[in-house]
């Protein structure tokens, strides 16, 4: 039935409709994982849970996200994993696990599909990655970095690293690159950090002007080293547009706990929620949900989530909803931005701790 969500536009139903489809789902999945993770069953009866109490989708029980990192949480058997995906962290840090089966990893490519043609288009444009083709090198146990680069995989051809692995660009490579898609659409995916040092002031600082007029630039990842050096989104994108003439470049917030929950920046700027994911804010202290233009904790649900209990995670990030279902770009459903992490926040984006 959650292909049903995959026949439609990701940003075509109005938040009440979005409501009541994903409340259902929300259900039979707390379900599901009630009698299939042990692990998840016990949490739920130490919290006296009774589904008849839940009425909105905020009652649907949340695990803080740093239990992944502490407990093997899947639904699954071992044999029925295919793929291992692990959390950002640095070298002192524990690490999320998420265990996928095949059908979890078939609904995840096919939101991060429904999703970003909605940015991209239906057609596959030439790709330069803005990495390191090591970071690939395990195929069956992915980190969250590599995993990014393998969703965004499926919307390129001619897939390039730009990356040596001393993350230096490799200028003949982006050379021919360039000249075999000459007048060509192109795509440039990388993490939020490395594509400012590594692209951005590398191009900045050498004497031939690269147009990349018709690219588009998709990046994700932590801010915390970009704030550190007073680089917001706006300067980013404005250093980019005056670099390499590029004027489409669109952020999105995600995690590996929920990979394919994707949460893409639109043209006007601001985050859209897709109709098989939300976001609900809460009052740090109370745990109660906030209103529209408060800033609160952000947890996240999501009906993709099949082989392990992550459909809806307490994060350590904090955001405010902007509005519902008016944006400007067209989109339906709520829109948002993210304000920071929480304060004593272990540092877990792939841009903030690639180095490690």
């Amino acid at each position: 039935m959650l292909d049903n969500y995959f026949n439609i536009d990701a940003f075509s139903l109005n938040q009440e409709e979005k409501n009541r489809i994903l409340l259902d789902d929300l259900l039979s999945l707390t379900s599901m994982h009630y009698k299939k993770s042990i692990e998840y069953s016990k949490i739920l009866c130490s919290i006296n849970y009774n589904s008849s109490n839940v009425k909105k989708i905020k009652d649907i029980p949340m695990l803080p996200v740093r239990l992944f990192k502490l407990y093997k949480l899947k639904s699954i058997s071992d044999e029925a994993v295919i793929k291992t995906l692990t959390s950002s962290g640095t070298t002192s840090q524990q690490v999320s696990k998420i265990f996928l089966d095949k059908i979890t990893s078939r609904l995840q490519t096919k939101a991060l599909v429904n999703i970003m043609k909605s940015f991209l288009g239906t057609k596959r444009l030439p790709m330069l990655i803005i990495d390191s083709k090591s970071v690939l090198k395990n195929r069956l146990s992915f980190s969250a970095r590599g995993a990014g680069i393998m969703g965004m995989m499926n919307f390129g051809k001619d897939h390039t690293f730009l990356l040596n692995d001393d993350m230096k660009v490799d200028f003949k490579i982006l050379d021919e690159f360039l000249e075999k898609h000459h007048g060509e659409n192109i795509l440039l995916f990388g993490f939020t950090f490395m594509v400012w040092q590594y692209f951005v002031q590398q191009i900045r600082n050498v004497e031939t002007n690269y147009d990349l007029s018709n690219g588009i630039v998709v990046h994700s990842g932590g801010w915390k080293k970009m704030i550190d050096k007073a680089i917001d989104n706006d300067v980013f994108k404005l250093s980019i547009k005056k670099i390499c003439g590029i004027n489409k470049i669109h952020n999105f917030y995600g995690m590996v706990e929920q990979v394919g929950s994707i949460y893409v920046e639109c043209e006007k700027g601001v985050l859209h929620t897709p109709i098989f994911s939300d976001i609900i804010l809460r009052n740090l202290k109370t745990w109660e949900t906030v209103g529209m233009g408060e800033s609160g904790v952000i947890q996240t649900v999501s009906v993709l989530p099949q082989s392990y209990p992550g459909h809806s995670i307490l994060t350590e990030d904090e955001g405010v909803i902007l509005g519902v279902d008016d944006c400007r770009c067209g989109r339906q459903g709520k829109y948002f931005k993210i304000t920071g992490r929480l304060p004593k926040a272990e540092i877990r984006g792939c841009s903030d701790t690639h180095e490690s």
